[in-house]
């Protein structure tokens, strides 16, 4: 299934395919950026595994997750990826997640993405409440998040077993009335 398509400033978010998994193992595979994140791969057949996965899901479509893939503008180079959940109990509620490549961090493109994404999100479609869950150590991630104007809603400790300890969760989140107001 096609998702849609968004344009930023200097962005283009599209559904990842399978000629991205080169591209996306490189810095996906990196051990500071997967620091954080649940899905390490181990190689690049992982990443054509998630990527194939993924072509099945529908966008905005109850408990499923649909992939962009960030790419820049003017070369079609893929930086980075951002993930939207639907969430299956109820899909106004949209949990977020990112990844940019550590060629491109510092240059304001996961910001300009995650706007995008949240744009499409509270636009078109009226989500009631985009989230993202941050481990609270990643303190890039949380500038960025309070950034695009989400506001912390809970610190939650040791909630998560995550690689082989207990960790702490950080959720941040925006309303549609927020997002309108902003």
């Amino acid at each position: 299934m096609v998702g849609p398509e968004i344009s930023t400033g200097r962005l283009r978010l599209s559904q990842l395919v399978a000629a991205d998994a080169p591209a996306m193992y490189e810095y996906r595979s990196d051990p500071e950026v997967c620091r954080y994140q649940t899905f390490e791969p181990g190689s690049l057949g992982d990443v054509e595994k998630f990527i194939d996965g993924l072509q099945s899901n529908s966008f905005d479509t109850a408990g499923t997750w649909f992939q962009f893939a960030i790419r820049l503008q003017e070369t079609n180079q893929l930086i980075g990826d951002i993930g939207t959940h639907f969430i299956a109990d109820d899909p106004r509620q949209v949990e977020i997640g990112f990844t940019v490549s550590p060629v491109f961090q510092g240059q304001g493109f996961g910001a300009e993405a995650v706007l995008g994404v949240l744009s499409h999100l509270m636009g078109p479609l009226q989500k009631h409440r985009v989230f993202a869950s941050v481990d609270p150590r990643n303190e890039p991630c949380i500038s960025l998040l309070k950034r695009v104007g989400m506001r912390q809603e809970a610190h939650f400790r040791e909630s998560l077993w995550f690689k082989g300890k207990w960790a702490d969760d950080m959720v941040f989140g925006i309303l549609e009335a927020e997002w309108r107001a902003r």
